[in-house]
């Protein structure tokens, strides 16, 4: 079920902070997130985050196609390595 457009867009606190600051900055660094949850706002385009996926950061740039989106869509969590292993001597050869 879809957030209320009442409530508007989930962004944790910080992650506000976090985009000002770098920002004002005028160092292009990577901002490290952990909120996967949060939704991409309009002032975060052209940051890039390191979006944490359980093991590492992976580094998103943010452009004007992602907003709306949730920063955990663009950091995949898992990856799939195939089903079964049936044909091992083809790949030998």
């Amino acid at each position: 079920m879809a957030r209320s457009v009442w409530k508007g867009p989930f962004v944790d606190g910080y992650l506000l902070a976090k985009a000002e600051k770098a920002r004002a900055s005028t160092r292009n660094q990577i901002v490290q997130i952990w909120s996967r949850r949060s939704t991409i706002l309009p002032q975060f385009v052209g940051i890039t985050f390191g979006v944490y996926n359980g093991k590492k950061f992976i580094p998103v740039l943010v452009t004007e196609d992602m907003v709306g989106h949730k920063f955990g869509e663009f950091a995949p969590g898992r990856i799939f390595n195939a089903h079964g292993g049936g044909d091992k001597k083809a790949t030998a050869a």
